[in-house]
C-alpha cells in the first residue's frame, strides 16, 4: 500500500471517529436539554384574583398546565389542597402560577391590613434568605433600613434607604415579641416560600426604583432600625476601606 493510500485510510478513520465523537456530545447535549424541558404539572391562574379570596374557592379560577421544569416558580403548586385554610396575600393576574409564597393564614391577613400606608407611596414586595430580614423575626409596622450591596469588580455596601415602613411579611416569624400581651404562646411562624421571606416595603417613587433595581441586580439586607436611630455617619463601604 503506498503513502497516499495509507494517508486517505488514515484521514477516512479519523474522520469517522470525529463525526462518532460529535454525534455523542450532540446526543448528549440533547439529553441534558429535554431534561431540563421536563414538563411539570403546575397550577395557573385563568382570571384576576383579589387580595384575601380563600383557596378553596380558587378551584374555578384556576387551570392545571404543564410547564417546563426550568420554568417552575419557587413554591409553585399542583393542587390547592396544599393551601388548607388559608387566602390570597396579595391580588393575582391571569397567567400567573400559584406559589404558596403568595398565601398567607386570614389572621396574618387581618394584621397587615392594620397598617396605615401613606397614599403618596409604593408598596413593592421582594423575596429575601431569613439572614437577610433579621432571621425572619420581622413585624408588618416596624421601620427597616435598607442595605445595598453591590457586586464585581469594585464591591460596594451601603445604607442606603432609612425608616422604611414594612407593610406585610410572608414567612419567617411574623411578631418578634417572646410572649403575646394575655400570655398565650407566641404565634406559629408563617408559612415560608422555599425557605425564603417576602417582604413589602412603603417606599417613595425613587427608593423604589433603587429597591427593585438592588432586587434585581444586586443585593439587599434589612437593618431593624430604631426611631432614634441617626442616618448621618454613614458611607460607602469597600475593599479599601472596610478595615478602616
Amino acid at each position: 500500500m503506498n503513502r497516499r493510500v495509507l494517508a486517505a485510510v488514515v484521514a477516512l478513520l479519523l474522520a469517522a471517529v470525529g463525526s462518532f465523537v460529535l454525534l455523542q456530545y450532540v446526543s448528549a447535549a440533547d439529553q441534558r436539554a429535554v431534561a431540563g424541558l421536563e414538563p411539570v404539572r403546575v397550577l395557573v391562574t385563568t382570571e384576576a384574583i383579589a387580595e384575601g379570596t380563600p383557596a378553596e374557592d380558587l378551584a374555578e379560577s384556576v387551570s392545571s398546565e404543564l410547564v417546563p421544569a426550568t420554568a417552575v416558580g419557587p413554591g409553585a403548586l399542583s393542587s390547592l389542597d396544599e393551601l388548607g385554610g388559608q387566602v390570597t396575600a396579595t391580588a393575582l393576574e391571569p397567567g400567573e402560577q400559584v406559589l404558596a409564597g403568595r398565601f398567607i393564614l386570614p389572621e396574618e391577613l387581618a394584621e397587615t391590613a392594620e397598617v396605615e400606608v401613606p397614599d403618596d407611596l409604593h408598596q413593592v414586595s421582594i423575596l429575601l434568605e431569613p439572614q437577610r430580614v433579621l432571621g425572619g423575626q420581622l413585624a408588618p409596622g416596624a421601620a427597616v433600613g435598607v442595605i445595598i450591596s453591590v457586586d464585581g469588580e469594585d464591591p460596594r455596601t451601603h445604607l442606603t434607604l432609612h425608616q422604611v415602613l414594612v407593610t406585610r411579611v410572608q414567612g419567617g416569624i411574623t411578631s418578634a415579641s417572646p410572649e403575646a400581651e394575655d400570655g398565650s404562646a407566641p404565634p406559629a411562624p408563617a408559612p415560608m416560600p422555599e425557605g425564603s421571606v417576602m417582604v413589602t416595603l412603603a417606599l417613595s417613587p425613587d427608593e423604589a426604583e433603587k429597591l427593585v433595581f438592588a432586587a434585581e441586580f444586586e443585593r439587599v439586607w434589612l437593618s431593624l432600625e430604631g426611631p432614634e436611630a441617626p442616618e448621618s455617619g454613614t458611607r460607602i463601604v469597600a475593599r479599601d476601606t472596610v478595615h478602616e
